[in-house]
């Protein structure tokens, strides 16, 4: 064990040039009044938000290599739904249930890609609430590339959407009038932003004045669900703070975000929420990821797909599914979103994960959480934090960059020293790759992946 005390500035900056090294510490120096105070989330509520896409068995993916690629990654929940589902099998509801008896993974439950059978939605999403296993509600995926039938009428696609938005009005309301269901959330359709006319589905609640087909006050959706893929037309190539972008509310987001589908609508421009609004607009992502081709390798998608996880919490979103757990097997043409191989060999994006999420574990949490006075110097656009509170007491400091090429150097400053402290490197392991005592100050050396600073006081 190192004690920050006994290390210079000087030797530690010679240290690492000379060794590449990944940390150093500092001497101790008075830090400034003006701490910055950061208010913890607990640690367990980031985990809860990591999430994932995944197919089943009716598409040829076993039940138990499921559950074993789950384990392996640390995800909290999938998303689910009616479609593919069957009473028969292969992919049953007990399949969800079992794998949240076994795994304690919760499932969000939508409509599917051009399905409108609410009915079967709400009484499958009961059998799951009363096993403890429902996250929340989703309408239905991706309209403009798959219409619905409702009510006799068709939607979606280039045609009206206002049955789309019918339906999901009424998904809203059965849910809510349900004494079974009412307290869960209910998730927006994806992809509003492609309306072709202006039905209202850009906002959770229709607003006086929008001058939208469904009249003001129609209910839709408790949070703003997007697909905000990292690569998009718009931005197709590798580039620094590839996840952070794709997570910003505002309209300066590359990619097609909240702003594209909750702000101005990216196909017809109808106005949606103002960028005020947006910035504290409750908002999940059922969609997002990284396939390898192109510019993208492995190594490349799996710092992306971590730090897109702490990007998109850190931003304020409350729940991120990836596409895929595991690349498709059923469908034409090469497959490699997965965080996992066709033959369920994980790759650099599975281990990177499974590290990240091993370091933090954590189920229970700490009510309120605590603040902490740190800051982090200098303020450099690709290296960002996130300060989370264990259960127990700890203080885990997430710092991660996301330059596409070079190094960082910042320092991390606290107010008052901490009496032991561990840095860990998600890339590397789960074990800490350096432990302190009496640590007030310490310097990383930030690249393109995340950092996990434990300090105990």
């Amino acid at each position: 064990m190192i004690k920050a005390k006994e290390r210079t500035a000087s030797s530690l900056r010679a240290a690492a040039k000379l060794m590449a090294a990944t940390f150093a510490i500092i001497g101790s120096i008075e830090l400034p009044v003006a701490a910055g105070e950061v208010h913890a989330q607990p640690t367990a509520r980031f985990l809860d938000s990591i999430g994932v896409v995944s197919t089943f068995e009716d598409r040829g993916q076993p039940y138990d290599r499921t559950l074993e690629m789950l384990r392996y990654g640390g995800f909290r929940w999938l998303r689910g739904g009616i479609e593919g589902l069957s009473e028969d099998g292969p992919l049953t509801i007990d399949s969800f249930l079992r794998l949240h008896r076994e795994l304690g993974v919760k499932i969000s439950w939508g409509l599917g890609s051009g399905i409108s059978d609410l009915d079967r939605l709400l009484s499958t999403g009961r059998t799951l609430a009363e096993a403890g296993a429902l996250l929340a509600f989703e309408g239905n995926n991706e309209p403009n590339n798959w219409p619905i039938t409702y009510k006799g009428r068709k939607g979606g696609g280039s045609g009206s959407w206002l049955p789309v938005a019918e339906l999901h009005a009424d998904l809203y309301r059965a849910v809510k009038e349900d004494p079974l269901l009412a307290g869960y959330p209910v998730w927006s359709v994806s992809e509003p932003g492609a309306q072709t006319d202006n039905t209202g589905l850009q906002f959770l609640e229709i607003p006086e004045g929008a001058g939208t087909l469904m009249p003001a006050g129609t209910r839709f959706a408790d949070h703003a669900n997007v697909h905000n893929y990292l690569y998009h037309p718009n931005v197709p190539e590798p580039a620094d703070n590839k996840s952070w972008n794709a997570s910003d509310p505002s309209s300066t987001s590359p990619v097609d975000g909240l702003y594209g589908n909750f702000g101005r609508t990216w196909a017809n421009r109808y106005m949606g929420y103002s960028e005020e609004v947006l910035a504290d607009l409750p908002r999940v992502t059922t969609e997002t990821g990284v396939a390898i081709k192109g510019s993208v390798d492995e190594a490349l998608q799996g710092v992306n797909l971590v730090n897109l996880y702490l990007s998109q919490f850190a931003r304020g979103y409350s729940y991120t599914s990836v596409y895929i757990l595991r690349d498709r097997t059923d469908e034409q043409g090469p497959q490699a979103y997965g965080f996992f191989r066709p033959d369920f060999s994980p790759r650099l994006a599975a281990h990177y994960l499974h590290n990240l999420t091993r370091i933090l574990a954590d189920t229970a949490r700490r009510h309120p959480p605590d603040r902490l006075d740190y800051v982090v110097n200098p303020h450099l656009e690709t290296v960002h934090d996130l300060l989370l509170q264990h259960s127990d007491g700890s203080f885990q400091l997430v710092v991660w960059g996301e330059a596409l090429s070079g190094e960082n150097i910042i320092e991390v400053r606290l107010r008052e020293t901490a009496k032991h402290a561990e840095l860990y490197d998600v890339t590397k392991g789960t074990a800490p790759f350096a432990v302190f005592q009496d640590l007030s100050e310490i310097e990383l050396v930030v690249s393109d992946h995340p950092l996990v600073l434990k300090l105990t006081f």
